[in-house]
């Protein structure tokens, strides 16, 4: 399998902290080799979901169970129940809002990813891909995710 980074993002966190995303501001720029046609009309959708591979991870942080951000108060929890950036495969997927588009580049806020990430692939928001019942999650994620944003 070979994925090719086909954007970059470009904004003021240099470092991959865990809180205090929510204002971040980021810029989205097509990389050379994809054309510009490719952000054809994407102003017509409010929100974006940005794959995106955390290429600063350590993989000597990835466990595939432990109790989220080392907290001893939460349970432990498989890699795959949390959304942590040490993982099998350093991939991220965030939804943003879409503030701008202009020309090879967009601005989206609330992408919890640092300057200079690659993207892997952005796709709309549509309605219809949303979750259709109640979401369900334990009472830990709440207290985790407070500041996040």
């Amino acid at each position: 399998m070979t994925l090719t980074k086909i954007a970059t993002t470009h904004n003021s966190r240099v470092e991959a902290t865990d809180d205090n995303w929510g204002n971040i501001v980021t810029e989205i720029t097509l990389a050379d080799d994809i054309p510009t046609e490719a952000f054809e009309n994407i102003e017509t959708f409010s929100h974006l979901e940005i794959i995106f591979y955390f290429d600063k991870a350590n993989d000597a942080q990835m466990v595939y169970a432990g109790r989220p951000r080392g907290n001893p108060g939460y349970p432990v929890m498989g890699i795959f129940c949390q959304r942590k950036k040490d993982r099998p495969n350093k991939l991220g997927l965030c939804t943003v809002d879409l503030l701008e588009h202009n020309g090879r580049t967009i601005i989206v806020k609330g992408l919890d990813a640092i300057d200079g990430t690659p993207v892997l692939d952005i796709k709309p928001v549509f309605k219809e891909f949303q979750p259709k019942g109640t979401i369900r999650q334990p009472e830990w994620v709440a207290d985790l995710m407070k500041n996040y944003w």
